[in-house]
């Protein structure tokens, strides 16, 4: 070959190789990751300016050719428009998804496995809660990663310790019973929930050394009716028929709120998370909620695990670039931008300096430490719904709770079947 032949040859090469260059460069700055998300629940919140403002802004600046484009839509509408979309194949590449709503979807094909397609995953799946990480397991492997968290913790007032002669909040079971005694002659109820599905009366059974299902969600009988269990329930039961535990738990839309009862001295103790202190700042500005954990029985202080985790949707084309923005949420920069505005981090080792910037968020992080989360499975708003209806008729007399949580246990075994 001549040495014009060489020449002519590295030159085509040069060629070549810029324009794959530059077309990988125009190909990169046409990525555009869309995002749907419920931060700003369809209007302009802290949240959603701190995605939009900071976050997405330091991101693409790390990421160049790489756009994310978030579109924000009310909580209530999100499920069904992920329903409609997934139908009609028109999803977007990333979602800020209900933890309730993962396996579901996860199930119906529409999302990818991360713990397969990551070959970090362990490393980020380590440093989450672990209450957190197992709401994205469906059938063995991880579909999302924890993206904000939240819990129920305790919340009483110091006008129902002094109305039950109490310094603390009831740290136990007997103790909570012992305040009912106490409040046997007021008009104050000892406890207060709006319902009586699995976010309100797991924790009562899993602090009461109960159990929902086997640790491999094959079987509920056996579990959610044991006699720990039944002895949780039955707590609450007999609180309720004694008139310290208001009708608002089996329904009653008419009765006081949570919200309304815990300040107004109504109730003297509720479960609930962190989002009431925004709400009672603006609605009982000189209400002063006293936090503290779930009351413990034989399991300990057992609570419940709610929030949110982000999702990569089978139909992406943009997968490595989306996969860049999940590990970009597990950072200290956006977990902690995020708690700033209400979102608590999913990451223990973050905590302490979330707890520094505001420590009103203390109480949840060290109950998150043994929070735990409902069941994992695609028909987990079914699972609300036996409990709820098998636990009415308990609570009203008309069943045993032993017979309304073998009821319950045998209607779950048949979803668990089909898993």
């Amino acid at each position: 070959m001549t040495q014009s032949h060489k020449g002519a040859r590295r030159a085509a090469t040069l060629v070549a190789l810029a324009a794959t260059l530059m077309a990988g460069t125009a190909n990169a700055q046409d990525v555009t990751l869309t995002f749907w998300g419920s931060y700003g629940n369809g209007g302009n919140s802290a949240q959603q300016d701190a995605l939009n403002e900071i976050l997405i802004p330091a991101f693409e600046a790390e990421h160049p050719g790489i756009s994310v484009d978030y579109v924000d839509v009310p909580y209530d509408a999100l499920l069904q428009k992920l329903t409609t979309s997934a139908a009609g194949g028109e999803l977007p590449d990333l979602i800020r998804a209900d933890l309730g709503w993962v396996p579901q979807f996860a199930d119906l094909g529409v999302l990818v496995s991360l713990s397969e397609l990551m070959d970090d995953f362990q490393m980020y799946a380590d440093k989450t809660y672990p209450g957190s990480l197992s709401t994205n397991l469906h059938e063995g492997e991880y579909y999302g990663l924890p993206l904000d968290t939240n819990t129920r913790v305790l919340v009483t007032s110091q006008a129902a310790l002094d109305a039950a002669g109490m310094s603390e909040p009831p740290a136990t079971f007997e103790e909570l019973k012992a305040m009912a005694d106490a409040l046997g002659d007021t008009d104050m109820a000892v406890f207060a929930d709006s319902g009586l599905g699995s976010w309100n009366v797991f924790p009562w059974i899993w602090s009461g050394g109960g159990a929902v299902t086997d640790p491999d969600l094959t079987v509920a009988t056996g579990y959610l009716d044991s006699d720990e269990s039944v002895a949780a329930i039955q707590m609450l039961v007999d609180l309720y028929q004694a008139g310290q535990i208001p009708n608002l738990i089996i329904g009653n839309q008419g009765a006081t709120s949570t919200s309304d009862g815990l300040p107004t001295g109504r109730y003297a103790n509720i479960l609930d998370g962190p989002w009431m202190k925004a709400i009672w700042a603006g609605q009982y500005p000189d209400f002063e909620p006293i936090y503290a954990p779930v009351p413990a029985g034989e399991g300990g202080s057992v609570s419940v695990v709610g929030g949110q985790n982000i999702v990569l949707t089978s139909s992406s084309e943009h997968k490595d670039a989306a996969l860049e923005f999940i590990r970009f949420t597990q950072t200290e920069m956006f977990q902690l931008e995020m708690a700033k505005s209400g979102n608590m981090t999913v990451i223990p080792a973050y905590a302490d300096a979330q707890n520094d910037n505001d420590p009103y968020f203390a109480m949840f992080s060290d109950q998150l430490k043994t929070a735990r989360s409902r069941l994992a499975i695609p028909q987990a708003s079914q699972v609300d719904a036996i409990i709820s209806g098998a636990l009415t008729p308990a609570f009203q007399g008309d069943v045993s709770v032993k017979d309304a949580l073998s009821d319950a246990a045998a209607q779950i075994d048949q979803l668990l079947a089909r898993n």
